[in-house]
């Protein structure tokens, strides 16, 4: 164990590697999309027309939310699993076989939306990261995301196999905290995908390739839903896993509760799914019945992330104690606030909290109809995966990235500026989408200008608001800029940087022996979350299908621009 990360395992490391650097890619295409976007859709600098902007929307979209995501989440739990089991995979080819079916997955993909931006190709999937119809892309678009997800499958059955080995090999002892994590978040993603596999594989392909003339647009709406909300806990179940093997780490602590966490991931593999259907509030065809169960489901995801809360705070707060902190409150000023890492997965854990009260908006059904399609909903969403998710990988690669090179990154001090820089840039484009949000601005439109009222007045005469996007996009910018050139310096400019040490993540408080056997019943979770899947969407469906059919009534599409301006 006296090695860093790479010494020790070479191949997995390149893979580790290999994801991150996807991850960034995508990374650095949707923040400048995102600046676009910013700067032309409050009028300061427009160097795109109207119709270029959705699909713009889309790239944003699908870099930030899907590949930035994912490949970063790939990648941080193939270190997760290989180092918390300390035992190389059973088969590379398998890992590498994973990587590269979601690579293959995303040039496909990737080529239909940027076929978007050439007026004389046929290729287009300006279909926004929401890709439901009637909404048509490119078949490619549809296949690219078919063969992404099943790399990711295959990615979490490689996880299992190292897993199922290494309890061969010791059978009475507890699974590791980072590996119980990763195995409950795969199997939530397993569930989580069961929608969009079906709307993808069995419907919107052969209605892209022509082979049948329509499909149930709320059907295909519906079981979009089924996945598009729990993959929110997909991104943000490695950022928990952060927060609470790394901040206590870096505070100088340990872990407050190792059974709590356990806990809060099964919560997270029970309650994920069955909350879709909140997105739909406005949507004719679905009871209200079944929209309020999905509020009530919505509600009590609340508390895995309380439970998180209080976790993550007594752990730092034992850390800081441990480094001579005093008081109620003076133990603050012992935390290491210099360090890039732990400041800006704090900064992003205040940012999570907030958005938590906008999203028991969102999740209200009354509350839900004065914002739904406004600037708010966009706000909330960039505080959590903008912020939360975005800024915590961001954060903890300061951290992560030593183990991946054999040396120290570059700069701490540019890495806390950085960090500083997304967190201010976030705070001030949130606060403006929400505060525009409750104006009536509305979202996914390139100019919100309608012929019977002009919400851009409503936008303009708070002139401040205009000014905070716009502003907050370059600030956002600017924080990538750094971030990115720290990435290259810290990988290729060796000069005189010492090399990596190796740091094991200390055992928590209360560790794993005090967790009651049955949280380690994973077969058992499974299948009551298919129970309350069952519960929650099979009637709401039989519905919507016995209603319209699987193929809907009419093949009408519409261009994306109508459509937003019908339906908002």
């Amino acid at each position: 164990m006296g090695n860093v990360f790479v010494d020790r395992y070479p191949d997995e490391a390149f893979i580790v590697k290999a994801a991150l650097t996807s991850a960034f890619v995508a990374l650095f295409l949707g923040g400048v999309m995102g600046l676009i976007q910013a700067l032309h859709r409050t009028g300061y600098l427009q160097i795109i027309d109207h119709s270029t902007y959705y699909t713009v929307l889309t790239l944003h979209g699908v870099a930030m939310v899907l590949l930035f995501t994912i490949y970063f989440l790939v990648g941080f739990f193939q270190w997760a699993i290989t180092d918390s089991l300390d035992r190389a995979s059973e088969n590379i080819q398998l890992t590498r076989l994973w990587y590269g079916l979601m690579t293959v997955g995303t040039v496909l993909a990737a080529t239909a939306i940027l076929g978007g931006f050439i007026d004389t190709t046929n290729l287009d999937a300006t279909v926004l990261y929401t890709f439901y119809t009637p909404l048509e892309a490119h078949p490619i678009y549809y296949i690219g995301l078919a063969v992404f997800i099943v790399g990711t499958w295959l990615a979490g059955f490689d996880w299992f196999r190292s897993w199922w080995a290494w309890k061969k090999d010791n059978p009475d002892e507890r699974t590791p905290l980072r590996t119980f994590m990763v195995l409950t978040t795969m199997l939530m993603w397993y569930l989580t995908t069961i929608g969009i596999a079906i709307a993808v594989i069995f419907l919107i392909i052969p209605w892209s390739l022509g082979l049948v003339d329509s499909v149930n647009p709320l059907l295909t709406r519906t079981l979009f839903w089924f996945f598009g909300h729990p993959v929110v806990y997909f991104w943000l179940l490695p950022v928990y896993m952060m927060w609470y093997v790394i901040l206590p780490k870096l505070a100088g602590g340990r872990l407050f509760s190792d059974p709590l966490a356990r806990i809060v991931f099964v919560l997270f593999l029970l309650l994920s799914v069955p909350t879709g259907i909140h997105h739909q509030y406005t949507d004719p065809g679905i009871a209200e019945g079944f929209k309020f169960l999905a509020m009530s489901n919505t509600m009590f995801l609340l508390l895995p992330s309380l439970l998180t809360a209080f976790t993550v705070v007594a752990s730092i707060e034992h850390g800081a104690r441990q480094r001579g902190g005093e008081g109620y409150l003076g133990w603050l000023t012992a935390l290491p606030w210099r360090a890039p890492a732990f400041t800006g997965m704090v900064l992003a854990g205040l940012m999570f909290a907030a958005a938590g009260f906008s999203g028991m908006v969102n999740a209200g059904m009354n509350f839900n109809y004065l914002v739904h399609n406004t600037l708010w909903v966009v706000g909330h969403f960039h505080m959590t995966v903008g912020t939360a998710v975005a800024l915590s990988i961001m954060a903890s690669t300061y951290w992560f990235l030593p183990k991946l090179t054999g040396r120290e990154v570059f700069s701490k001090q540019l890495g806390l500026v950085q960090v500083l820089l997304w967190f201010i840039g976030m705070v001030l484009m949130g606060n403006a989408m929400h505060r525009a949000g409750l104006a009536g601005v509305p979202r996914r439109t390139a100019d919100p200008t309608y012929s019977n009222f002009d919400y851009s007045s409503a936008l303009g005469s708070i002139s401040e608001l205009r000014l905070q996007i716009a502003l907050g996009g370059v600030i956002l910018s600017l924080s990538l800029v750094l971030f990115f050139a720290h990435l290259l310096l810290s990988s290729f400019a060796v000069s005189n940087r010492p090399k990596a040490t190796e740091e094991t993540l200390p055992p928590a408080l209360s560790g794993p022996e005090h967790a009651p056997k049955v949280l380690s019943n994973l077969k058992l979770w499974t299948a009551i979350a298919l129970v309350l899947i069952t519960f929650t969407y099979v009637l709401p469906v039989a519905s919507i299908i016995q209603g319209s059919g699987v193929f809907g009534q009419s093949g009408l599409l519409v261009p994306v621009e109508v459509l937003i301006e019908v339906v908002g």
